[in-house]
């Protein structure tokens, strides 16, 4: 069974930056994906970065220009670096993997990931 643990999260001030680490331990499949999301309390999980191993990217529009996903295959581990924070990015941050996706459109939908991690909490205060 495959098992995501995220690091990284904490309490930063507005403006400041953060970077995210998720590991996927016993992940046996060569095409995937691997994709950060994040949870309010009352709020649905939101999707925010995509990545798969071919380097492809998508993310959520409030995100775009500010975090930056990447994907280091032979660790399999992927990182969130997210940069100029806004209190309204404070959320639980969750790890997502789903394979096998060999040239698959990239996607951000909660439904369309199978494997999760228990999550990661950013804090961002004005």
């Amino acid at each position: 069974q495959v098992q995501l643990v995220e690091s990284g999260g904490g309490s930063v001030q507005s403006g400041g930056s953060l970077r995210l680490s998720c590991v996927a331990s016993r992940y046996t499949y060569r095409d995937y994906f691997m994709g950060w999301f994040r949870q309010v309390p009352g709020k649905e999980r939101e999707g925010v970065a995509v990545i798969d191993t071919n380097g492809r990217t998508m993310y959520a529009e409030s995100v775009k220009g500010r975090f930056t996903i990447s994907l280091n295959n032979a660790k399999n581990t992927v990182y969130l670096l997210m940069n100029s924070l806004k209190p309204e990015d404070t959320a639980m941050y969750y790890c997502a993997a789903v394979g096998p996706r060999l040239w698959a459109p990239l996607t951000l939908e909660e439904a369309d990931f199978d494997d999760w991690g228990q999550g990661t909490q950013v804090t961002v205060s004005s």
